[in-house]
């Protein structure tokens, strides 16, 4: 039978996650589907069975591995999948429909927090189910219709093998990041358009703690920031520099009120305004997420927002920028 789906995870390596959605993976029992591992040294291949291959790549990015994977792979739809992540039931059939069309070259759908995660990790994932504090809800929660988009991350992506292949594959040392410098290739070079499907979902386990959390919107920034100069189509849009303008305004602020003269009710007008937004943020984490989750996820948010801020900035004065899987 002909593989249509490959299955490309780029992996430090074999770790509990991965051991975790291989079998995961393999329960589907799809014929026409191989997984391909990508951990930096080699790894003794534990599932023993022919449609799973670990193959030793060095020490190298994601993206490196996702290339790397793509070469060698037999099916017409290469899945992207990160280590921590994994398919729902049903996540091939949905593909296999939309990929009929002929115009369509890729797919994104959400990467939604497990319920089997810890508190923290909830807490995390919560962080980014409202538009006022993460931007784009859709990518951690099943909403909404089927659409139209440019940018999409690669813990949930499929695409094309040919149209990969075309575009030269992510060819990147971008992380995060290479994901958006591939659908941005991929809708310029091919013309055709890439989908997001709400029920196209991947389950994916957030950070555990707040550090890894900031660690993670941290690079967010970096490369947003980074990105708004070198790929402006889709990274310069003003919901990207938010958080930086928030930095700006709390340095400004703790200045300020240093000053003799103070005009409390100006000068705490945006502030007034940002308050009103983490209560809207509130209200979408609690209808998802318990009550305590969502009153955790306020610090979370606003301490990722201030982090993101400032790493955002320092991307917009890098000359260069490069990463490497940690």
């Amino acid at each position: 039978m002909r593989v249509l789906f490959s299955v490309i995870i780029p992996v430090k390596e074999i770790n509990d996650y991965v051991r975790e959605t291989i079998p995961i993976i393999l329960s589907l029992h799809r014929k026409d589907l191989e997984i391909i591992l990508l951990p930096n040294k080699s790894s003794y291949n534990e599932w023993n069975v022919d449609n799973v291959h670990v193959i030793n790549t060095g020490k190298v990015g994601p993206a490196d591995k996702r290339d790397i994977g793509a070469s060698i792979s037999k099916g017409e739809i290469l899945t992207f999948l990160d280590d921590d992540s994994y398919p729902s039931v049903d996540i091939f059939q949905v593909a296999k429909h939309w990929f009929r069309d002929e115009t369509v070259v890729a797919l994104g759908g959400p990467g939604i927090t497990p319920r089997g995660d810890s508190f923290f990790q909830k807490v995390s994932g919560a962080a980014f189910l409202s538009k006022f504090s993460g931007g784009s809800p859709e990518r951690y929660l099943s909403i909404g219709r089927v659409k139209e988009i440019n940018d999409w991350p690669s813990v949930n992506l499929m695409v094309r093998k040919k149209d990969f292949l075309h575009v030269g594959g992510f060819n990147s040392k971008f992380w995060p990041g290479e994901d958006t410098k591939l659908c941005l290739e991929l809708i310029k070079q091919t013309k055709k358009k890439i989908l997001y499907i709400p029920d196209m979902i991947v389950m994916h386990h957030r950070r555990s703690s707040l550090m890894s959390h900031l660690k993670q919107v941290g690079a967010y920034g970096l490369h947003r920031g980074f990105f708004s100069k070198k790929f402006p189509e889709t990274s310069r849009r003003i919901k990207y520099f938010f958080p930086s303008m928030l930095f700006i305004y709390l340095l400004f602020l703790i200045f300020y009120f240093f000053q003799e003269k103070i005009n409390l009710p100006f000068v705490l007008y945006p502030l007034i305004i940002y308050a009103f937004g983490l209560m809207l943020s509130f209200y979408d984490v609690i209808k998802n997420e318990n009550l305590f989750v969502a009153i955790f996820s306020i610090p979370y948010i606003v301490i990722g927002h201030i982090w993101y801020g400032y790493n955002f900035i320092l991307g917009l004065f890098r000359k260069e920028l490069k990463s490497i899987l940690r």
